[in-house]
């Protein structure tokens, strides 16, 4: 009857979404009330990083049973949003927006569908494991037609689409399905690892991509560290003072759990904060974000699901290094190349079997394909996860073409953003200056 209760009242009271492009100078404002639920922070944050909107200030409030957030968003150039039918379906997306489907535990699930065939992989990191992975989908005649592969600490996980090559659409086979899971599950337990590879048959329902990648990184425990073979301890001290994301936490009056982080700036970064939030049972109440200079300053006010803050030296320990976790697992490490050219069957299997024969290791990777045509995105470092030496990337380049293969950007030798001692003075300071929306420069009454 309560769950009926809840319901009625979130149909009675729909979402309000107010988009002003006169309350900030250089910003788009997004204002989101709505009746509160777990889980509708990360909904409104997704549809906005889904359509490429970068979040530059955000303040969150979703104390009591009302949910009422503020954002301030950009588009990939920087400028305001000013096209209405964009406009528009902002608006009907976030007011129309679902929730999602609950967390899957299998390290390798294949899930039908019309279009396509879902395959979800986990495992242990190792040089060619992608090769490796795309050699048997060629074998086995499955044309990859869009993907996503994260690696972290050591653990890597990937959600590849797939099409039969002779028809074009999904794989409808169990027996085909079955020897698919199979193989690719035996490539996972290639390296002798102690986590060994499971298979399972995904459950059906549509799950976002970048929201699966998170929990299936999560669920294999990367959050906990492991030593780079290959990088020296004073490289690795450096990296670990200067790049790092910083988390700090603190408990308040037995109320909240405080947590600040600094950390440099980058896409979907509010977006891979509140999914590790989100899937370790925690809830957002209050928060603040501001971006500048290269760098992010995130601070929110939480408690578990059960309604306590953090309680115990292990929690806090835990909760940091999986916040961490997140905000590493999309840092773009390495050298970015992007494939443009003609797709066809086998061809990401020849482009990695490249890559794997010149000792590259992909750190990550985003596969897609539209018109015939693959545009696919590698982050790439030598095996021992230092800078590749540019003769080989020329190398490359001749081989596979110099036009089809292009380098964009060395994230290696990216500019550190500046050093800035904070305290946790100037995040409450300004969370609470943040609550009068003068940050956002935004007047609006409410009755």
């Amino acid at each position: 009857m309560d769950d009926e209760y809840a319901k009625l009242i979130r149909r009675v009271n729909q979402p309000r979404v107010l988009i002003d492009n006169n309350a900030c100078e250089d910003a788009t404002v997004i204002q989101v009330d709505s009746v509160n639920k777990h889980g509708i922070l990360l909904e409104v944050i997704q549809v906005l990083t889904d359509m490429n909107l970068i979040i530059t200030k955000a303040y969150i409030s979703s104390d009591g049973g009302w949910f009422m957030d503020v954002f301030n968003v950009v588009d990939n150039d920087g400028n305001k949003i000013t096209d209405k039918e964009v406009i528009n379906y902002i608006q009907r997306r976030i007011e129309t927006s679902a929730g999602f489907v609950p967390s899957r535990r299998g390290t390798v699930g294949v899930m039908p569908s019309e279009e396509h065939t879902s395959i979800e992989l986990a495992g242990t990191d190792r040089p060619g494991l992608l090769s490796e992975v795309c050699a048997v989908l060629a074998d086995l005649h499955c044309n990859v037609v869009n993907a996503e592969i994260w690696t972290h600490n050591a653990r890597a996980a990937a959600v590849v689409h797939v099409t039969d090559d002779s028809t074009g659409c999904a794989i409808s086979d169990p027996k085909r399905l079955s020897t698919i899971k199979k193989l690719l599950c035996n490539v996972l337990k290639g390296s002798d690892d102690l986590k060994t590879a499971k298979t399972m048959l995904s459950t059906p329902g549509v799950m976002h991509r970048e929201r699966r990648l998170h929990q299936m990184m999560f669920a294999d425990r990367d959050y906990e560290r492991v030593e780079r073979a290959g990088v020296r301890a004073g490289v690795r001290a450096v990296e670990e003072g200067s790049s790092r994301p910083q988390v700090t936490l603190l408990n308040i009056e037995k109320d909240y759990t405080v947590i600040t982080m600094r950390s440099k700036d980058r896409p979907k970064l509010l977006f891979d904060i509140v999914c590790t939030l989100t899937d370790m049972q925690y809830v957002v109440f209050h928060g603040m974000v501001n971006t500048g200079m290269m760098e992010a300053y995130q601070e929110f006010y939480i408690r578990h699901v059960d309604g306590l803050p953090i309680s115990s030296e292990a929690e806090r320990v835990r909760v940091i290094q999986c916040l961490e976790a997140g905000i590493e697992r999309r840092a773009s490490e390495g050298l970015e190349l992007e494939l443009c050219t003609e797709d066809r069957l086998g061809l990401l299997s020849d482009i990695t079997r490249v890559f794997r024969e010149n000792s590259l290791s992909i750190k990550r990777a985003l596969i897609s394909t539209k018109g015939g045509k693959a545009k696919d995105t590698f982050y790439v470092t030598d095996v021992t996860g230092n800078p590749v030496d540019p003769q080989i990337i020329d190398s490359i380049r001749r081989q596979i073409g110099q036009s089809v293969l292009q380098v964009k950007r060395n994230s290696s030798f990216a500019p550190k953003p500046p050093h800035q001692e904070t305290t946790m003075g100037y995040f409450f300071g300004n969370l609470f200056k943040a609550r009068t929306f003068q940050n956002f420069r935004l007047i609006r009454s409410y009755s």
